[in-house]
């Protein structure tokens, strides 16, 4: 029967595996040729995809050659492991200096690991025809699932396919949500690629589908997490984001609508340069006085408000930028901001290098023309890039967590307006670097929190701990008396 192995014995023949009604089952029948089996722990991903070669190695024998991938080494003993108890009493034999089962009839499928994009390359010229790459949402970006998938091909005809299983969460949850989710977020939709015209497919897995689990698994996991955490688990909620750097990120506090910046506030503006990779540039209006948005958050006084924003990213593909010129971006930022008048400008310190010719800034700010008052209209200072703690002052990180804490009250003090879409896209899934926690993944899309760590050093905040009476005018916190003056003294 399909979906199902069962090992001779002296009686009748025993099952050894046989997939499950449900998700499992379609993924083991499923004739598209690229399927993403995801969503909830504990939803039988890892035995769908060993049970779906040994399906594929059924209908094929000796021509079926796969290739299961993961992240680590360490990754690959818990799926070695499993896949001993499936195939080993099929008579499979595991060679354990080449990690690879061969079959009885031939067939093969070999484990690896690629913990550096760049090992991908070393598969150029293998074929493949399965390819299965085991919690997908681990790999920062698409790039090496894009050179497996070159190595998918067949002389002898045999019908080739990519399987893919992870959960939300993780370096890669965003690509991997643009990519098998946003499209068809209910799942079980054919989408076709628009460039090769292959199809895809998103098979949506729960908890509750794997009927080998108990109650004790769940409530372990209600114990593990908080609500929306738990919600990701077990529901497969991709809105939800295991470990995220910015934990304090609110849409309901820190999206709003936009609306009509007063005129007497003050206004600025960041960026982080990119081509190759996505540039980010943001508008800025300092609050002036407390403001009380429409059916949103109350924005104290010196709240940071992000009103525009241009990022140089490709339509649907994440974080491959425009390659835009310095004079094309610099003429961009003109046109957007008109006649507006800025009090400053703080960019990314790498686009005031002089490699032997005019800085990146200096080709902008020329291409941008004057403004009618003797200047540029688009004019940066390099920023503070300080991006965790250091000797006596905080980091540009600490700074804008505590900015989206915000105030002794919980009001942000840091907001962005709805039309900012890939603040809001980028910001709430980053990840901690795994080997340096206080700091982000800088594999990951990270422009947009760049350019929104800028402007937050530029405008050093720290929460009051005092009475109102002690607070000074422009509503920063005072960090020490002068005892001379009797004045409080601030950033």
């Amino acid at each position: 029967m399909a979906g199902s192995a069962a090992a001779a014995t002296d009686g009748p023949l025993e099952t050894i595996w046989q997939a499950q009604p449900g998700p499992q089952q379609s993924l083991i029948s499923c004739p598209v040729f690229e399927v993403f089996f995801g969503g909830a722990r504990g939803g039988g991903k890892t035995d769908g995809v060993l049970g779906d070669f040994l399906e594929h190695a059924d209908a094929y024998g000796e021509h079926a050659i796969g290739l299961m991938i993961r992240r680590q080494r360490t990754e690959l003993i818990e799926t070695i492991e499993r896949s001993k108890a499936i195939y080993a009493p099929l008579g499979w034999k595991f060679h354990e200096q080449d990690k690879m089962w061969r079959a009885p009839d031939g067939a093969r499928l070999r484990f690896a690991y690629l913990e550096r994009d760049a090992d991908a390359e070393a598969y150029q010229g293998h074929s493949y025809t399965r390819v299965y790459v085991e919690e997908i949402g681990n790999f920062p970006s698409d790039r090496p699932i894009l050179k497996l998938l070159a190595t998918l091909r067949s002389g002898a005809g045999v019908p080739v396919g990519f399987r893919a299983t992870g959960n939300p969460g993780g370096p890669g949850h965003q690509w991997v949500r643009a990519r098998y989710i946003d499209p068809a977020p209910a799942g079980y939709s054919i989408i076709k690629d628009q460039l090769s015209g292959l199809e895809r497919v998103y098979i949506p897995s729960r908890v509750g589908d794997n009927k080998y689990l108990g109650g004790d698994y769940v409530a372990q996991l209600r114990a593990s997490g908080s609500v929306e955490l738990v919600k990701a688990w077990l529901d497969g909620d991709w809105s939800v984001i295991e470990g995220a750097f910015f934990d304090c990120w609110e849409s309901s506090r820190h999206v709003i609508r936009p609306f009509e910046i007063p005129k007497d506030w003050t206004r600025f503006r960041s960026g982080d340069w990119g081509s190759a990779s996505p540039f980010s540039f943001g508008w800025w209006a300092i609050a002036g006085d407390d403001y009380q948005t429409d059916g949103g958050p109350l924005l104290p006084r010196g709240c940071l408000v992000r009103y525009r924003e241009w990022y140089g990213c490709q339509r649907g593909k994440p974080n491959v930028g425009l390659r835009l010129t310095a004079e094309q971006v610099g003429l961009g930022l003109a046109e957007r901001a008109g006649d507006e008048q800025f009090a400053y400008g703080v960019l990314d310190p790498s686009a005031f290098r002089e490699d032997g010719g005019p800085s990146i800034h200096e080709r902008m700010m020329l291409a941008s023309g004057q403004n009618g008052r003797g200047g540029y209209k688009v004019v940066f200072r390099p920023a503070d890039n300080a991006r965790v703690p250091g000797k006596g002052a905080m980091g540009g990180w600490d700074q804008m967590r505590s900015r989206m804490i915000g105030d002794l009250n919980g009001h942000p003090m840091i907001v962005c307006f709805n039309n900012c879409v890939d603040s809001i896209r980028t910001i709430p899934v980053l990840q901690h670097d795994t080997s340096r926690p206080e700091d982000l993944d800088t594999d990951m899309e990270d422009h947009a929190a760049d350019d929104w760590r800028y402007a937050c050093m530029s405008r050093p905040w720290l929460k009051p701990m005092v009475d109102s009476e002690k607070r000074n005018e422009t509503g920063y916190a005072p960090l020490e008396d002068d005892p001379a003056t009797d004045e409080w003294m601030t950033y």
